[in-house]
Parts: structure tokens; C-alpha cells; sequence
């Protein structure tokens, strides 16, 4: 193992030790879409608000994505009522006004195949297989 492996392990590790309890997935159809960007001079902020409805369960999902950026317009990717999306997250610490709302780390849109942060669709698909086969038996 190389100082780098090592590096990345202590840091995931850490992640986990903090946010572990809070780390969250949905995956269903949007419902409602919302962006809001804020200019100031130098600071550029972008939220973005999205309501879910989850293909398991009857209730909706709200979820927030937020950035902060100096000098740069932050992106988001393509999005539409009715696009399939996987969200990655953070729900919210319990007792705050915000505590039901998942804080967005990154989203998949599976219609238009984009990433907010591109990572391996392969893993995601053999980590669907792997939960369907648990499902049948």
C-alpha cells in the first residue's frame, strides 16, 4: 500500500467517522425543479431545490444543492421535470429546521447520462444486481 492509497484511506475514513449516520441515496423521477443564482460582483452562488418522488414508497424527497464559488460560475447539470436521477447525499442533522431535507452531494441523471461529479456507472449497476438477487431470495 503507497502513501497515496494510504492517504485516501485515512481520509475516507474520516468522512465516515463524521457522516456516516447521515449518508443517504434516492433514485425516482423529478417532480418539481428549481435554480436560483446569486451575483455579487466577485461571488457567485447557485441553489438549486428539487422535489423527488421515489420509484419505492409514496411520499416526494426534497432535496438542496448549494455552491459557492469566487470569480466562476458554478454549473449544474441538465435537468427537466420528468428525468430519472439518482441523488447522493446528506440528510439533514436532526433537530434543525432543515432536518428532512437531503443536502446534495451528487446527482446522476439517468435520462440525459450526466454526472454532477462524474464517477464509474459500472459500479452502480453491479451494485443493482447485487441488491435484486438479495431481493429474490
Amino acid at each position: 500500500m503507497g502513501f497515496k492509497d494510504k492517504f485516501n484511506n485515512y481520509f475516507r475514513d474520516s468522512y465516515f467517522q463524521k457522516y456516516g449516520d447521515r449518508i443517504t441515496s434516492t433514485a425516482g423521477t423529478v417532480v418539481s425543479f428549481k435554480i436560483e443564482e446569486k451575483n455579487y460582483i466577485f461571488f457567485h452562488r447557485l441553489i438549486v431545490d428539487i422535489i423527488v418522488k421515489p420509484d419505492a414508497g409514496k411520499g416526494a424527497v426534497k432535496c438542496k444543492y448549494k455552491k459557492n464559488k469566487w470569480f466562476k460560475k458554478p454549473e449544474f447539470i441538465p435537468l427537466n421535470k420528468g428525468h430519472k436521477v439518482m441523488i447522493m447525499g446528506l440528510t439533514g442533522v436532526k433537530g434543525k429546521a432543515d432536518a428532512s431535507v437531503i443536502q446534495i452531494q451528487n446527482i446522476l441523471n439517468l435520462t440525459a447520462k450526466r454526472d454532477l461529479i462524474p464517477i464509474d456507472h459500472s459500479e452502480i449497476k453491479k451494485a443493482r444486481q447485487q441488491a435484486t438477487r438479495i431481493q429474490r431470495r
